[in-house]
């Protein structure tokens, strides 16, 4: 047995993503600042039958984010898959002319620093190839920057210009590096980006293992005037 390790575990896509994995046979580790609720969760999927458990840790101190993830390695399996989603702050989001480079610090800290390619060690000890996987999970803002939204799409394209570089880097040690890019609204409701389709999508990024991004949905086309 391997370990799903989520950073950013959400009451949405965070546990419907928790809840595919752990159906599919891994523990999962949930990570967060708040431990009532990281335990709060862990319930829920318990009540599944899925051996889950909390870490405390902070995207803004990336020094405990390898701790925890170490700890979660030593205490229920090997971390094979590490899903990195935490939700940015509203701060974020503002307009790219009343943001200052001072108001840029945070995001990239938030987005950049902590997906920075933790230590190896947790994945280097599942034995057999092909098994590690990192995914990460970004708006459209990644791909395509909005004027309204500086501090998220400086951020957003930073991580994922790191991430393409891991992809490529770690390929060769058999850890496969993708992205997920959800353009729209997280909706209960919705055919392709409610948390359980994306979930599947997740899981398909770790099981189909090709390529590096993919979108839930078609991106909108900006020369439609839609943003």
């Amino acid at each position: 047995m391997t370990t799903f390790a989520l950073v950013g575990p959400g009451p949405g896509l965070g546990f419907a993503a928790a809840r595919c994995f752990g159906k599919a046979g891994h523990c999962v580790a949930l990570f967060s600042r708040s431990a009532q609720h990281q335990d709060n969760l862990a319930a829920e999927l318990a009540r599944e039958n899925i051996h889950a458990r909390g870490f405390t840790a902070d995207v803004l101190d990336p020094a405990s984010l390898t701790e925890a993830l170490r700890e979660a390695a030593d205490t229920l399996a090997p971390v094979e898959i590490l899903q990195f989603s935490p939700v940015p702050r509203g701060d974020f989001i503002r307009p790219v002319l009343d943001t200052t480079a001072a108001d840029l610090d945070d995001p990239l800290a938030f987005s950049v620093k902590p997906s920075r390619m933790p230590d190896r060690t947790a994945f280097t000890q599942v034995s057999g190839p092909g098994r590690g996987t990192l995914l990460f999970v970004n708006g459209s803002s990644a791909v395509r920057p909005h004027p309204d939204r500086a501090g998220t799409s400086t951020a957003f394209a930073a991580e994922s210009a790191y991430a393409a570089m891991l992809h490529t880097a770690l390929a060769p040690e058999k850890i496969h590096a993708a992205q997920l890019v959800v353009p729209g609204a997280i909706n209960p409701d919705s055919e392709h980006s409610s948390p359980e389709a994306l979930a599947e999508l997740l899981y398909g990024l770790h099981t189909d293992r090709k390529g590096f991004r993919r979108h839930a949905e078609p991106m909108p086309d900006p020369q439609d005037g839609t943003p």
